[in-house]
């Protein structure tokens, strides 16, 4: 075993013995890539029916034990007049493991000729279990040799809780290219304490974003996706004690998207995050590295993060509002 993952699975098993965990979301550097994780109010903002996959591994030199999934599937429907859409997400941090899935309604209403605005409810079902046998403590560990042997420490109540969560978000839009939104997650902070007596509960995600869209020239089929162009955007997330401030752009070019961001968490820089991707009017693809600046450092291997989305033809062109487009990546 890796000197680095025996030291973080140690760690964890020392602060199991004498509390709860607080969780914490797994956040994505493609942000704009699953949308409807980002915020709820972003769903049905394309219109069409859309689907969406992302997988991120973090710190692989590790021993790959900070994975990511999420899928997501989101489209218009013009008789409730707004966006619904279904999304499930899987965390595996080491011991710990999440999976949550929900469903999501996004009202649209046309404010005035050039101003829109999407507010969204979200519930859904959230759940955290703990592989207690992948721990290793202190007293596990033969002084001298190194061998793993069996130790005393007693498991907590609850290997495996969950709880209903709630969630919320809005969206402004302007001209369809400036764009302003919010997002508050874990209304109910559910409790997610693996000892009965000891409650734990999920901190609220709290995630404010803004960008804007701006089109250098114009593509020669005239779809919007093939103009060359350049959307600066900015990501303020906070969990808790947790903060991060994501600041960068991306440069549409047809076929390719590329991008570069600064992730900062206050407390110091996190990563240099760059993207490549690939679209078709059907597709897209992004593939993103976060390159990291943080006392972590890259022996730890960085992040990959791998995005997909495949976009379903509409069944009727016309509709009474104009949507929010934001990047896609």
């Amino acid at each position: 075993m890796q000197i680095k993952a025996l030291i973080i699975l140690i760690v964890s098993g020392v602060i199991l013995s004498f509390s709860s965990v607080s969780g914490q979301d797994l956040v994505f550097s493609q942000f704009y890539a699953n949308p409807v994780y980002l915020n709820p109010a972003l769903a049905g903002n394309v219109i069409c029916p859309r689907v969406t996959l992302s997988y991120r591994n973090q710190y692989p030199a590790l021993g790959q034990h900070y994975v990511s999934y999420s899928a997501a599937g989101d489209m218009y429907v013009d008789p409730i007049s707004g966006g619904i859409g279904v999304m499930a997400n899987a965390d595996l941090s080491g011991p710990l493991a999440s999976f949550s899935g929900s469903a999501i309604y996004s009202y649209h209403l046309k404010l005035s000729r050039k101003f829109t605005m999407n507010a969204a409810l979200q519930a859904g079902y959230f759940q955290y279990r703990l592989n207690w046998e992948q721990l290793i403590f202190e007293d596990m560990i033969v002084p001298g040799t190194g061998e793993i042997i069996s130790g005393g420490e007693t498991p907590p109540d609850n290997l495996s809780v969950g709880d209903v969560d709630f969630s919320t978000g809005m969206v402004v839009g302007y001209n369809e290219r400036l764009y302003l939104g919010a997002a508050v997650h874990h209304i109910t902070m559910p409790d997610l304490s693996f000892y009965a007596d000891n409650p734990s509960r999920l901190d609220m995600r709290i995630t404010v974003h803004a960008g804007a869209l701006f089109d250098l020239q114009e593509g020669l089929n005239g779809s919007g996706n093939e103009n060359l162009s350049f959307s600066p955007n900015i990501v303020y997330m906070q969990q808790g004690k947790f903060h991060q401030l994501n600041g960068g752009m991306s440069v549409n070019f047809y076929p390719f998207v590329s991008g570069l961001w600064l992730r900062h968490n206050f407390e110091n820089p996190d990563a240099i995050i760059v993207l490549l991707g690939f679209q078709q009017p059907a597709f897209k693809i992004g593939y993103s590295f976060d390159y990291t600046l943080s006392k972590m450092q890259m022996p730890a291997g960085g992040a990959h993060e791998v995005t997909f989305a495949w976009y379903l033809p509409c069944s009727k062109k016309e509709i009474k509002y104009k949507a929010i487009k934001c990047p896609s990546f």
